[in-house]
């Protein structure tokens, strides 16, 4: 497996020399669907950005409504359709579309059952946005048969593979994708995989190259963005918000950076800075993440009643994800794990053993393990925290938690040098969590 992660990283520099003498075509166009439709799919969907401003992603959906009431057996109207309804999800935080995405997607792939790409590639997408990665998976190979040359769908398949722990197939994936196509989206993959093996600067590399190649504002933002939070995951603080403020400068509404700048913010001591930056995403973007991190800065000023307020949001939205189809147990595990009070404990251990049954990523094997150390089971959860760390992952929350366990199990020398990485890693790396590494670094002293 290194020695192929050791290719996609050649095949990043490969391709931005490919770039350079206009891979990409006249004027450096592409074809949108690379990164509107099959953004890369990651934990949290870090990597699901909004493709579209709300407003003109509403323009587009009534123009194709519109179209569709003219023509409505037109396979490809209605295959756009869907995945424009699949993108205001994303961009709304109100999973309410997904619904309607299925059914136009399934009606134009009925209408067009043979060469219908772009059906395959949307329902697998929709898939992904909905956690259902096996199903994504399906999709995605069908996608591969029906359109071999298409990027796109080797995205999709890669994506599914990623999040199902399949990392040796997912790397081939991706490294199929930025070979058919150098772009913001295979970079972004290129970089999600090396990060996922502990190579942070190549991470960023790649990441250069996709902002590097970004063909508007929206795109640059976004790709300047997640150099900040792979900067800011590697404790680069000054780094990260230097790369957060290139992103609102190329895109004063970037979402992304309003978040990033507002962790910035905690990070240097402005609590209430950072608490006012998550006030006002969440009203823009009431994501669960978003407001799960609200809660816990409003936690931290001492303001018990608003961050209970803010983690009963997060148990709301998450039904209405379920309701709309949504597989939210990854997440769910670890919000619980981390609020354990009563019987959430238990409901974090139910969600993460169905996800872990499911599949088997370093991001649930981490979830389960803290799930089961909410619940007490330190053997259990130490076990299938060697699970989260095997790819090499430089994660500071993957190592807290470990060396947490190992607290708990008594083993103060395993423990220390865990928690010592953690904090070596990132010493930001949760508003919640960041101080208990501390402490519990200082308890545990110098041996």
């Amino acid at each position: 497996m290194r020695a192929r992660l050791t290719t996609i990283a050649t095949a990043a520099v490969l391709a931005v020399v490919v770039f350079a003498v206009g891979a990409l075509g006249p004027g450096g166009s592409r074809d949108a669907r690379s990164t509107r439709a099959t953004a890369p799919v990651t934990p949290a969907d870090a990597f699901l950005r909004p493709a579209q401003a709300a407003g003109s992603l509403d323009a587009s959906i009534a123009s194709l409504e519109s179209k569709l009431d003219a023509a409505p057996d037109d396979p490809r109207a209605l295959a756009a359709l869907g995945i424009a309804y699949v993108q205001r999800a994303r961009t709304t935080a109100d999973p309410s579309t997904y619904p309607l995405a299925q059914v136009v997607l399934a009606r134009s792939l009925k209408l067009q059952p043979t060469g219908n790409s772009e059906a395959l590639l949307g329902l697998g997408t929709l898939a992904a946005a909905r956690h259902r990665f096996t199903a994504a998976l399906r999709w995605g190979r069908r996608a591969v048969e029906a359109a071999p040359f298409d990027a796109d769908v080797y995205g999709l398949v890669g994506d599914a593979q990623l999040e199902l722990g399949r990392y040796g197939a997912a790397f081939t994936s991706f490294q199929r994708m930025i070979d058919t196509r150098p772009d913001l989206a295979s970079y972004a993959r290129v970089s999600y995989a090396l990060e996922l093996r502990g190579n942070v600067d190549g991470a960023i590399a790649a990441m250069r190259a996709a902002y590097d190649v970004a063909a508007d504002p929206a795109d640059a933002a976004w790709a300047a963005a997640h150099i900040a939070k792979v900067h800011f995951d590697a404790g680069r603080v000054e780094q990260a918000e230097t790369w957060f403020r290139r992103a609102r400068a190329a895109d004063p509404g970037s979402m992304d950076a309003e978040a990033g700048l507002a962790l910035i913010a905690w990070a240097s001591g402005e609590l209430e800075e950072g608490i006012a930056g998550y006030e006002r995403l969440a009203t823009r973007y009431p994501s669960p993440e978003h407001v799960a991190v609200l809660g816990d800065l409003y936690a931290a000023s001492g303001d018990r009643e608003a961050a209970a307020a803010q983690y009963e949001l997060v148990r709301a939205e998450a039904r209405l994800f379920r309701a709309n189809g949504v597989d939210t147990d990854l997440e769910i595990a670890l919000f619980e794990a981390d609020h354990a009070v009563g019987g959430s404990a238990r409901a974090a251990l139910r969600a993460a053993r169905a996800e872990w049954s499911r599949r088997r990523s370093v991001h649930v094997a981490d979830a389960y393990a803290w799930a089961l150390y909410a619940n007490g089971k330190y053997r259990r959860a130490s076990a299938v925290s060697a699970e989260a760390l095997r790819l090499g992952t430089r994660n500071a929350l993957f190592l807290f938690h470990a060396g947490m366990i190992q607290v708990r199990l008594g083993d103060e020398p395993a423990a220390r040098s865990l928690l010592q990485e953690a904090f070596d890693v990132n010493p930001y790396f949760s508003v919640r969590w960041s101080p208990v590494l501390r402490d519990t670094l200082a308890r545990l002293g110098d041996g």
